[in-house]
């Protein structure tokens, strides 16, 4: 089984994606100068926003995540893993974690990127706030 979800946000002149350990997409329209794991804002959606299918396949060690940033022509995909604990239920933000710490937000753990591991050309990409961001989330239990 396969899930798909599409999230649609924007950048924004305050991305830094310099966090070592997370990469954050919020749907709050404005970042401060800490917020140095978020990669996208204004999101159209955030965990709790997710569906049904999707919600009940992340919560299985088996399933695969991805998650695809995709701005301009440029795009970049992060991979990690579902876990029985996690809840999906934050009305704002999506996070992929590289550690295993499970919190509302939290969509995938030991993931193999954070936001610090994007490309400069993504993220300069990104910090235009006239950049329109497309994310690809899926979800595939492991074979």
């Amino acid at each position: 089984m396969r899930v798909f979800e599409i999230v649609r946000a924007s950048g924004h002149p305050k991305i830094r994606a310099t966090h070592a350990t997370t990469l954050e997409i919020t749907k709050e329209a404005q970042l401060t100068d800490r917020g140095n794991c978020i990669v996208a804002v204004d999101a159209s959606k955030g965990a709790m926003d997710l569906s049904l299918e999707f919600h009940n396949l992340v919560k299985n060690n088996s399933t695969i995540i991805k998650l695809t940033l995709k701005a301009e022509n440029l795009s970049e995909t992060v991979t990690g893993r579902g876990d029985p604990r996690l809840t999906l239920d934050h009305p704002r933000d999506l996070v992929a974690r590289r550690s295993a710490y499970v919190c509302s937000r939290t969509i995938m753990l030991e993931a193999d990127k954070s936001s610090s591991d994007l490309s400069r050309e993504l993220v300069g990409a990104i910090r235009d706030p006239h950049t329109e961001i497309t994310i690809i989330l899926e979800a595939q239990l492991k074979p």
